[in-house]
């Protein structure tokens, strides 16, 4: 008998369809953002690459290309970027109503494995945002390493 060979899991990054998809992903999110009544005000004075950063920030996050971590930002930059913002519940909510609906109008897998982290990350996130957003300063560290997202691996949203 033949071994076997261990086939390499993907990541979700790779699942996903790479940077491309990040990127139509959020650029389409943003778009509907803008005519939202509800967060439009809070994106109201967002820059241009907004939609940028924050594709590449969650392809990082996904275990993509550390584009963000190399250039544009940090984890605990992200964070900072969301404190006395104020965010609300029912703003969370209906942002990731939103992003979930993007995310099956670009064609992301729509599997339940890969949906199961999608959603797992995208209220992780967002209910640390809103957290973060209630305060005048965080605890999070300036080094703080990025959060690494996969499939459903035990110890929480930091896995090496």
């Amino acid at each position: 008998m033949e071994p076997k060979t261990a086939i390499p899991v993907p990541s979700l990054y790779e699942w996903a369809g790479g940077m491309e998809k990040f990127e139509a992903w959020t650029t389409l999110f943003y778009q509907r953002v803008a005519q939202d009544a509800m967060l439009e005000p809070v994106f109201r004075d967002m820059s241009p690459a907004h939609a940028q950063h924050v594709a590449h920030f969650v392809a990082e996050v996904f275990r993509g290309p550390t584009r963000y971590s190399d250039s544009e930002g940090s984890h605990y930059e992200m964070i900072h970027h969301h404190v006395g913002k104020y965010l609300t519940e029912p703003q969370r909510q209906r942002w990731v109503r939103l992003i979930q609906d993007a995310a099956d109008d670009v064609g992301m897998p729509d599997d339940p494995e890969f949906r199961s982290a999608l959603v797992g990350y995208l209220e992780w996130g967002s209910r640390l945002a809103v957290l973060n957003s209630n305060t005048d300063t965080i605890s999070e560290q300036v080094e703080a390493p990025m959060p690494k997202w996969g499939w459903g691996e035990t110890g929480g949203p930091y896995i090496p």
